[in-house]
């Protein structure tokens, strides 16, 4: 039949594969307890081996090795099975509980089966990655880039200072150097070049690591780069915890010699958070890092620091020059001239230098360049690629001030000329007029400074020495632009300050301004009347004004600081000024106003009042009606002095702050022996002391006292009291009469034969002493010595000429620690200094002197001789110190 198929098979056959099949089966059933136990002894053991190769790993991989690949793959595997086993022997008590008959057979015989199948392969599984996990090398050394070198520009006038950073990084003694400057002066470059050097090293350092910061500090990010550029990565790096990251690199790191190189750094970066280990001398390791912030420095605890400056004239010139290009320079006769203009704009900074040029490169009439600076001296914001390239970049500073009233204060500096010296002591008392510095502080000033040192290390002002910052023409053109809310409401700032304008800006535009500067012009008189509803601030410093109409101040309700100092022709204010209500500074500093304006009275708000130098004033009588005033200065004034002034002075419940010169001895006394005056005066100048006075005895409760000057008088003694009692020089005392007085000058007073009592002015830095004919010896050793006082502890400068009856300064030697010029000039008795060797710390002292009265100078012995010959500076004969033509 076609359906039926026939097989034949032996019985022998047949009875030998049911037997196997019943051995085997058998075994799965049967040796089921068995082969468990077997199964979790096989996963100890490769566990173990597991444990043992992860620490082998881990001990190669701190020494900077790779795993191996196979190596990473079985120690996965392992990671792997370890769960399926597990969940194995998780069933283990069910499944044994289910056989019988001695564990020959099972109440469910298909899923003992299957259970007892699965735990015989999974043996098998196990055995053999026990027998694959036998590793003699379980790492490599792998040879990353030691170097990976950076794409930079040229190094265009840079190269000195690339070289000394470069130099000063290789000292043994150098481990953590710090690049600080303003955005844009090329901090990166140097950096990125520095980098490259080092791939022209030899084998010196096993690894050069390169990571931007950037202003918001991330740890894990920082570790994440570094372990890259390690060549360590694995799969579970992104998942440990930032101090198990922080221990691996450290222990990858120490035993290398590494440099790490950190770019924009805004904030301190904890190198034992990261994980990096500190350079030493011992391990050679180097970090270098940028910054803008000066005081990043410090929190980073630098070895040596180095500031980033902007470029000289003829270097600038250069990289400007390679920008625009000789094509475009040799195009018109006239345009390296210009060119040179617009290229001083940038003041050397290599941003603009770099983004202005690239501008330029293709104008090529003179006409376009005219325009080019027409644009950047009247508002350089507009120029092409300002606001895209180079006020961005500059903001970031900017932004990084904490508070609201740091970026007010910033944007104030902006008010003055391009690259003109601002005084502090003005900053200080503009930001303290306009309410930006609590006047309610007694420590406001301090304030003020702390400001200032704040936009200095953040190089948003360069300070050019102790009295005095100046801001940089671009970055005064990013405080403008933020200031006109980036270019949106220009007439808010009006600033038109060291133009050499003759006219004030037109009436329109007064109408919605809040801050005019017009300081540093031509001026020279004001007719108009224009509406100024918003005007908070009117800096007219600096001009030839001679006129102001008297409907000018009528219509400046809000108007907080009037500065009109420094107006030589400037004789009288309209009475109108009485409508400026809400007037809280004034300043009529250096003008010739001879009368007091009756409306000046009605200025109740009036904070502060200056006079300074105002010698054609008739009178200040009626002073007392500014009640609210907290600061007057009346230094060099020319007003009466009789004993009204004295009373309306003290009438001034508020004053806090008070500059005056005085001749008068009678008035003189008075005021000396007034408590609440002499504690608040600033400044004090005694001049033509009338009639003769032979002691003058200051009060001890001088505790503001800062400037201290005496001029054309004739003057036994100056002597210090308290209590009403004259406190001889032998008594000793703990009081320190003149806590901060910094300065002090004496000129054309004859009598005196010693200045001791100025042992009681720890802090004087500056002592100037010209034409006193009868001084003997400066601080008497024998008076110093009963009060146990050490004088010229904070002094930097002294000054004596035409001293020439002058023996000693002080007999015997003093410690001077911050001692920098001694100038000589008409001292012929004098001959020698109160110096021995160690006298001075090592540093920048320097002493001026006559050639003639150097070779007579005596020393103190041969070593003080060889430590300060080598500082003397020899005027030019018949020169002198002034550069005036004198006789020897």
């Amino acid at each position: 039949m076609g359906g039926c198929v026939s097989v034949s098979i032996s019985c022998d056959q047949l009875t030998k594969n049911v037997c196997s099949c019943l051995n085997r089966n058998g075994d799965y059933i049967h040796g089921l307890e068995e082969n468990l136990t077997a199964l979790q002894r096989a996963l100890e053991q490769i566990e173990q081996r597991r444990e043992d190769l992860l620490r082998k790993i881990l001990s190669e991989e701190r020494r900077g090795l790779q795993r191996l690949s196979v190596v990473q793959g079985w120690v996965s595997k392992v990671e792997a099975i370890v769960p399926r086993v597990n969940e194995l022997v998780r069933m283990r008590s069910v499944q044994v509980q289910r056989l019988c008959l001695c564990g020959f057979c099972s109440k469910n015989l298909v899923s003992s089966y299957r259970y007892g199948k699965r735990v015989m392969k999974m043996i098998e599984e196990v055995e053999v990655l026990r027998y694959q996990g036998d590793f003699a090398v379980v790492a490599e050394r792998v040879d990353a880039a030691r170097v990976e070198e950076r794409p930079t520009r040229p190094m265009v006038a840079m190269d000195p200072m690339l070289e000394s950073a470069w130099n000063r990084l290789m000292e043994d003694e150098i481990g953590i150097l710090g690049l600080h400057g303003m955005g844009g002066v090329g901090k990166t470059t140097l950096l990125s070049h520095i980098n490259n050097r080092f791939s022209r090293v030899g084998g010196e350092f096993d690894i050069v690591i390169w990571i931007v910061v950037s202003k918001e500090l991330q740890i894990q990010r920082i570790q994440d780069e570094i372990w890259e550029k390690l060549r360590s990565d694995n799969e579970k790096w992104k998942q440990k915890t930032e101090d198990i990251k922080a221990s691996n690199i450290y222990n990858v790191l120490k035993h290398k010699r590494f440099v790490l190189l950190l770019d924009d750094i805004w904030s301190k970066v904890d190198l034992t958070e990261v994980g990096v280990p500190f350079p030493s001398r011992e391990n050679g390791c180097k970090i270098v890092f940028t910054t803008r912030l000066k005081e990043i420095c410090g929190r980073m605890g630098v070895d040596s620091d180095m500031e980033v400056r902007c470029l000289a004239p003829d270097d600038a010139w250069d990289l400007f020059t390679k920008k625009v290009g000789e094509i475009t320079l040799g195009s018109h006769p006239e345009i390296p001239t210009v060119a040179r203009t617009v290229a001083k704009k940038c003041r050397g900074l290599p941003l603009a230098l770099n983004v202005i040029g690239e501008t330029m490169a293709y104008k090529r009439t003179v006409q376009e360049w005219r325009s080019a600076i027409d644009v950047l001296t009247s508002s350089a914001a507009e120029f092409s690629g300002m606001e895209d390239e180079i006020l961005p970049i500059l903001k970031y500073s900017y932004d990084n001030l904490k508070s609201e009233q740091l970026k007010l204060c910033f944007q104030y500096c902006a008010l003055f000329p391009e690259d003109h010296n601002i005084e502090k002591n003005d900053l200080v008392d503009y930001w303290i007029g306009e309410g930006f510095i609590d006047r309610n502080k007694g420590k406001a000033e301090n304030q003020g400074y702390e400001i200032i040192g704040i936009l200095v290390r953040s190089c948003l002002l360069m300070e050019e020495n102790q009295e005095t910052v100046k801001m940089h023409d671009v970055v005064r053109e990013m405080a403008l632009w933020i200031a006109s809310d980036f270019g949106k409401q220009k007439e808010n700032f009006i600033v038109q300050a060291g133009l050499q304008s003759r006219n004030i800006p037109e009436i329109e535009k007064w109408k919605v301004a809040r801050r005019v500067s017009l300081m540093f012009n031509n001026i020279e008189s004001i007719r108009d009347a224009p509406e100024s509803p918003q005007l908070i601030t009117l800096l007219l410093r600096k001009n030839f004004l001679g006129h102001i109409s008297s409907s000018f101040f009528r219509l400046m309700p809000m108007l907080v600081v009037l500065d009109l100092s420094m107006n030589r022709d400037l004789r009288h204010l309209p009475n109108e000024i009485s409508e400026c209500v809400s007037l809280q500074y004034l300043s009529l500093s250096r003008t010739r106003i001879r009368i007091w304006p009756a409306g000046l009275v009605e200025l109740r708000k009036l904070l502060y009042l200056n006079l300074e130098y105002t010698r054609m004033v008739e009178s200040i009588c009626g002073i007392s009606g500014l009640t609210s005033l907290k600061v007057l200065r009346l230094f060099v004034s020319g007003f009466p002095e009789d004993p009204c002034v004295l009373n309306e002075l003290q009438l001034l419940e508020n004053l806090q702050t008070l500059t005056i010169t005085l001749g008068l001895a009678s008035i003189l006394e008075q005021f000396l022996s007034n408590q609440r005056l002499a504690s608040c005066t600033r400044a004090l100048r005694i001049e033509n002391l009338n009639p003769q006075s032979s002691v003058i005895s200051f009060v001890a409760t001088m505790d503001s006292l800062q400037e201290l000057h005496f001029a054309d008088s004739d003057i036994w003694e100056i002597k210090v009291k308290r209590n009403e009692t004259v406190l001889p020089l032998h008594i000793p005392t703990t009081t320190t009469f003149f806590p901060n007085l910094s300065q002090v000058s004496l000129e054309f007073c004859t009598r005196l034969r010693d200045l001791t009592w100025l042992i009681f002015a720890p802090n004087l830095t500056v002592l100037r002493v010209i034409s006193a004919s009868d001084l003997k010896e400066v601080i008497n050793k024998e008076k110093a010595e009963q009060q146990n006082l050490i004088p010229f502890q904070e002094l930097k400068e002294l000054r004596l000429e035409n001293v020439q009856m002058l023996k000693h300064i002080h007999r015997g030697p003093l410690p001077f620690p911050c001692l920098q010029k001694i100038l000589v000039n008409g001292c012929s008795e004098l001959r020698k200094l109160p110096l021995n060797f160690t006298s001075v710390p090592r540093g920048d002292l320097v002493i001026e002197a006559h050639k003639k009265w150097i070779e007579i100078l005596e020393w103190e012995d041969e070593a003080t001789k060889a430590r300060f010959l080598p500082t003397l500076k020899a005027f030019p004969e018949n020169i002198d110190a002034d550069g005036y033509e004198i006789s020897f």
